[in-house]
Order: C-alpha cells, then sequence, then structure tokens
C-alpha cells in the first residue's frame, strides 16, 4: 500500500528536479552556502513537485488505463484512493509554497506557482488536444533549476533565462525520445503527441533542432556566465556526442531501440550538466 502510494508521487521526477535545483543554487552561491536557506530551498521545492506529480497522477488516471506501461499504477487499479492523494497534494503544495514564500523568497515563491499551474492545468489539458504539449510541460520542468538560482540572488536575470532555456531544450529531446519509443502507449490513449501526430522521422528532425539550440545556450551560458573552462569544455562535448547520436538516428533500422539510447544519454547529460553546473566555482579555480 505505502509502495503504491511512493510510486504514484513520481519519486524519479521528483529527484531530477530538486536535484537540478540544488545544482543551480550551489552555482548561485559559488559554494558560500546559507545551509538554512539551501535546506528551505530543497524541502520547499521538493513538497511543491510531490504535489504536483500527485495532481497529475490523478488527473491522468483515465487516460493511464489505455497504456500498457502505465495499466498498474494505483490510481488506475484502485489501490491508490484518488480523494486521499489530492488531500495529499492539498497539503504538501501549501506546506511547500509557505516554506518558500516564509524562508526562501517571494521571486522563488512565484516561479514554483507558475511551475505548478503550467504542469497541473496547461499540460494536462494541452498532452491532450495539441501535439505542443511537451514544449508548454517544459516550462514546469525548468523552473527547479532557475528556482535553485533565484533562491540565492532574489533576481531573474539573464543568467536564469539562460538556465532555463538549457532545461527547455534538454526536456525537448528528452520528451521526444520517450514519445518515439513509447509511441504505441501514446497512440492507445489517443494522445497527439509529436511522434503519433507527425510521425518519427519529423520527430527526429526536431530533436536535432534542439539538440543544437541546447549546445547554443550552453555555451553561450559557459561564457556569459564564467563557469570555468571545465564545465564549457565537458558539457559542450557531451552534447556534441549528443548530436552524433541525433544524426546517426535517421539510418537507424530499429528507430525505438535508437530513441531508447538517446533518452539514456540524455540522463547522462542531465548528470553531468548539474555536477559540473553545481561544482563550476570550484572547477573554475583550475
Amino acid at each position: 500500500m505505502l509502495k503504491a502510494y511512493y510510486a504514484a508521487l513520481k519519486p524519479e521526477r521528483t529527484y531530477a528536479n530538486v536535484m537540478t535545483a540544488a545544482a543551480g543554487f550551489l552555482f548561485a552561491c559559488a559554494w558560500h552556502v546559507d545551509w538554512g536557506l539551501f535546506v528551505a530551498t530543497l524541502v520547499g521545492t521538493t513538497l511543491v513537485v510531490v504535489s504536483a506529480c500527485a495532481v497529475n497522477n490523478v488527473t491522468d488516471r483515465g487516460i493511464d488505463a489505455y497504456m500498457p506501461r502505465t495499466q498498474h499504477r494505483g490510481t488506475v487499479t484502485g489501490v491508490v484512493s484518488a480523494r486521499a492523494l489530492v488531500a495529499l497534494a492539498a497539503i504538501t503544495g501549501v506546506l511547500g509554497f509557505v516554506m518558500l514564500l516564509r524562508y526562501v523568497n517571494v521571486l522563488t515563491s512565484l516561479l514554483g506557482l507558475i511551475a505548478y499551474i503550467d504542469y497541473v492545468v496547461l499540460y494536462a489539458w494541452s498532452k491532450r488536444t495539441t501535439p505542443w504539449s511537451t514544449l508548454i510541460g517544459t516550462i514546469s520542468g525548468a523552473v527547479p533549476l532557475v528556482a535553485g538560482y533565484t533562491a540565492v540572488t532574489g533576481r531573474f536575470d539573464l543568467t536564469a533565462l539562460l538556465l532555463g532555456l538549457v532545461m527547455v531544450f534538454w526536456q525537448m529531446v528528452h520528451f521526444y525520445a520517450i514519445a518515439i519509443f513509447r509511441k504505441k502507449d501514446y497512440a492507445a490513449a489517443k494522445l497527439p503527441v509529436w511522434a503519433v501526430r507527425y510521425g518519427v522521422r519529423s520527430t527526429q528532425r526536431w530533436m536535432l533542432v534542439y539538440t543544437v539550440l541546447y549546445l547554443i545556450v550552453i555555451v553561450y551560458l559557459a561564457i556569459y556566465a564564467s563557469t570555468g573552462w571545465v564545465f564549457g569544455v565537458v558539457v559542450s562535448a557531451l552534447g556534441v556526442y549528443w548530436l552524433y547520436r541525433g544524426v546517426s538516428g535517421f539510418k537507424a533500422l530499429q528507430p525505438g531501440t535508437w530513441a531508447r539510447g538517446m533518452f539514456g544519454f540524455s540522463l547522462v547529460n542531465l548528470l553531468a550538466l548539474s555536477a559540473l553546473l553545481a561544482s563550476s566555482a570550484v572547477l573554475a579555480r583550475y
């Protein structure tokens, strides 16, 4: 029972968002850490993300019933009570926003609210109606990295914008890869994701576009924000290899297998980005 409720909170998504929030915070403070602020930022972010994921699982239980990979979720089988999950979402959401507002700052709280509305309202609606839903949903996924930064600086500047764009373009490649190897699932649920509406080849082309944009922003971030040569070289090199893998997909005999590889490497990129961004102040000394 507890395991089912835990899974309903989408822990893997929560961990990824909290990781990027921590990276943004450590990057902004250059390891001159206010530990109270750090804890408040991460705990508040965690509670808000958990709340949003819980609501999303409740609103998606209808379409989850049609997809083989989600048919066994507790919200579909009835093991997890929708009413209880909504109550949990309300409690964690209120606590999370109160913590961000009271112990972090108004800007970070506002960003959290924007991300929350984007994920539980705009994305939930758009995924059922338009192939642009993935792009709409990237707003919520980009906010944690930016929020970690604004928690320290208290301002939304060009660096914050660049951090947000990095995550937007990374997500587009990441989720378009999922859309390709999960295409049958989305089709079964009648969700008009890009791969279903326009096909695999079109999705691959857009993945290349977004990978190039990701590379451009990464390079500009490294130069503008003085993240150091280690960050710039390593993350750019990984991005170039990601692009190479994307180009090779046009010759792939099994697009689903290729897409899984792109998805897997996107996680490598995210881990490297988070680790190197967080430690950029230290690495810049060498």
